[in-house]
């Protein structure tokens, strides 16, 4: 509703301009006019400065212009008046009564600006934890901010593909490889599947949790004196085994990994979160995608094979700030640096080796992560030509079907890549590949696909000292005196996935035993399962990207302040309003539909209550905002704000007691605008509402 106006307001105010200035204003439609929000409610909801870009071209008063334009201007549609303010700035108010009927009957439309430009889907990968350990908190923040994202692109009409790369092939499966041989002394695959079953029993631990402590003990395993390079070979020599396939290791890695890519999405699905895809490292080797993508980039002279230096033997490519193509005597590019012959002399200084090459292909032949990366990609905008194998792999209770790639899979799958944008949830510290693989996908000529390839960073999440003396960690006094400390699934040192969210449900669950014993225990615990899980969302989602979060258990499950549950109470007590007052919110809002309001928006108290209406109407331009800054932070922010003001609301007006119909149909419509739009975000945020709390 919100945007709508503005749009309308600015196009309202450009054809006027054209008509009442032609001479003056050859130009009126580049005119810039800013819309501001004025310094007071009371002095209407947009501020325009325009009139002062106009003074110097009229050679007039920036007020006296404004006067003119006043005088002359009628309200657009959903407008009430124009009004000079200050020294020439032009107040625009909105029609209350007509903009509240909008919100009621919520006709806002997304301007989905990226409908009708991108023909085909959008791809958001997220997660993609190593298949070698338990999920950690850190990898809840990738989730999360992954699964709104799509949730925020769904919201707003775009379709979806869900994606989760598995690299069951690296260096982290190698090293649980390497414990469960020489630590467990589990030689076969036959001994891994009887610890897969054994583990799968009830009351023995998880597969994913006995790896996390087989991960940690390897890892301080490798670090014993005098053992280190002997026992680094055999990480490597298992890293190459399982790369090349079809041995008793590889097998091993690909049980083991396997069953823990499982347990991740056991893992997800408590919070709501659902893939489409997941596509793996092996297959993308064994299928040859690197082959593929090796020719593109050799043919297109993206790649060099290095002669001299530290890189020597190696296939390189300059990195995106050097980037000089190598010219012959004709003037044309060389697409590789051993042909010395072709190379002009007065070309010599750029036959220098080049140190700051990334290295794509090593000197022993073995592809790094970024060229696996680059063929991936090219596959995703389906300029590889070949394709997975697909393979049902796993089935949520609502009958969603997840795909795993295979070598050789069914012959009936859904059609998966060749999207039209791609959203990569990754780290932060990341950024350097990921640039890197868009910087090949431009060199290879896909300039398009390039610029439609994001790299949706975010920061890591620590732990409050506090919150990892209550996990039973050993703090020294030092690091108590810090803000945050850092999680390590290497040294064994942080919050598995399942522990944190058990944790939260306990005690979400004894605070709602405590308030409503009246329930079942099964109706307890699962609304305090709602609790929790809104809790662990909102928190990972109130923070911007780029900040480091600092978790806390008592922070996040707070009632009061800008948490999940306290955007969950302000429905739950919108709810109770409807149940006393013996109707519905969707019966309050079919009548509201055809009542008249503007007497209600007069005055002090109406200007306030339209503040709370003005910022209901403005969920789908927050969600639009969300999109086009890749950051759902802004949706976060913006229930915590409704939350507030309709707790203000609240407290200040007796709803029920209320001895005007009229004024009462007014505040109970106001209330059920909010829950509507509480519960519309809250659900974009993946969290869900509570009927009690």
């Amino acid at each position: 509703m919100y945007r709508q106006l503005q749009s309308r307001l600015i196009e309202h105010l450009r054809d006027f301009l054209r008509r009442r200035y032609p001479v003056e204003l050859p130009n009126a439609d580049l005119l810039n006019i800013v819309v501001e929000q004025p310094p007071k409610p009371e002095m209407g909801e947009y501020a325009l400065p325009f009139c002062f870009e106009l003074a110097k071209r009229l050679r007039k008063a920036p007020r006296k212009i404004a006067e003119e334009i006043v005088a002359e201007l009628a309200p657009p549609e959903g407008f009430a008046r124009f009004e000079v303010a200050g020294a020439g700035y032009i107040n625009a108010r909105i029609d209350r009564a007509q903009a509240a009927l909008q919100v009621v009957v919520d006709v806002e439309k997304f301007a989905n600006r990226f409908l009708g430009q991108l023909p085909g889907k959008i791809l958001v990968e997220h997660t993609s934890i190593n298949p070698n350990k338990a999920a950690h908190i850190g990898h809840l923040r990738n989730a999360i901010l992954g699964d709104t994202f799509v949730r925020l692109l769904r919201a707003a009409g775009h379709a979806v593909d869900v994606q989760n790369y598995i690299d069951n092939t690296g260096v982290q499966v190698a090293d649980v490889v390497v414990g469960l041989t020489e630590l467990e002394h589990k030689q076969s695959a036959a001994e891994i599947r009887q610890l897969i079953d054994e583990c799968g029993r009830a009351g023995e631990t998880t597969i994913d949790y006995y790896c996390w402590d087989l991960y940690a003990r390897v890892s301080r395993w490798y670090e014993e004196p005098g053992q280190q390079p002997e026992r680094k070979k055999l990480r490597l020599d298992t890293l190459h085994a399982i790369e090349q396939g079809g041995n008793e290791l590889a097998e091993i890695a690909e049980l083991i990994s396997t069953a823990v890519l499982r347990r991740h999405l056991e893992t997800m699905e408590r919070l709501g979160i659902e893939y489409d895809f997941l596509p793996r490292e092996s297959e993308i080797l064994r299928l040859h995608f690197w082959s593929l993508a090796f020719e593109q980039l050799k043919e297109k002279g993206v790649l060099y094979h290095e002669t001299e230096g530290k890189n020597k033997g190696c296939w390189v490519m300059t990195r995106p700030s050097d980037a000089k193509p190598l010219l012959n005597v004709d003037g044309d590019a060389i697409p590789n640096r051993e042909v010395e012959s072709k190379v002009a002399d007065g070309a010599a200084e750029a036959q220098e080796p080049d140190e700051d090459a990334k290295v794509i292909v090593r000197s022993n032949g073995t592809v790094g992560y970024v060229g696996k990366d680059i063929a991936y990609h090219l596959w995703k905008f389906g300029l590889l030509g070949r394709d997975f194998g697909y393979c049902k792999f796993f089935r949520y209770p609502n009958h969603h079907q997840v795909w795993i790639s295979a070598e050789h899979g069914e012959p009936d799958h859904p059609h998966f890549g060749d999207v039209a944008e791609i959203y990569n949830v990754i780290d932060a510290r990341q950024r350097e590949p990921q640039e890197t693989v868009k910087e090949a996908l431009r060199l290879l000529g896909y300039t398009d696909q390039a610029e439609h390839y994001t790299h949706f960073s975010y920061e890591m999440v620590a732990l409050t000292p506090r919150c990892a003396m209550e996990l039973g960690y050993q703090v020294s006094p030092e690091d108590q005196q810090r803000a945050y400390i850092e999680v390590s699934g290497r040294k064994g040192f942080g919050v598995k996935a399942d522990d944190l969210m058990d944790r939260l449900i306990t005690a979400a669950s004894g605070e709602v035993d405590t308030r409503h014993p009246e329930l079942t225990a099964e109706e307890r615990r699962r609304i305090g399962t709602q609790i929790a899980i809104g809790a662990l969302r909102y928190f990972m989602l109130k923070f911007t990207k780029q900040s480091v979060i600092a978790f806390d258990f008592r922070e996040a499950l707070a009632f009061e302040g800008e948490t999940g549950p306290y955007a969950q109470y302000a429905i739950v007590r919108a709810r109770n309003i409807f149940r006393k007052g013996g109707t519905s919110s969707a019966e309050v809002l079919s009548g509201a539909a055809q009542a008249d309001f503007s007497p209600y928006f007069e005055g002090e108290t109406g200007t306030e209550i339209w503040q709370l209406w003005l910022l209901a109407g403005q969920t789908s331009q927050i969600i639009e905002q969300c999109i086009a800054t890749t950051e759902p932070a802004y949706l976060a922010k913006h229930a915590f704000q409704l939350a507030q003001q309709f707790n203000n609301f609240y407290h200040r007006h007796h709803i029920l007691t209320e001895a005007d119909a009229g004024r009462k149909q007014f505040l109970l419509a106001t209330a059920a605008v909010v829950e509507r739009e509480l519960i519309r975000a809250l659900a974009v945020m993946g969290i869900e509402a509570p009927e009690v709390m």
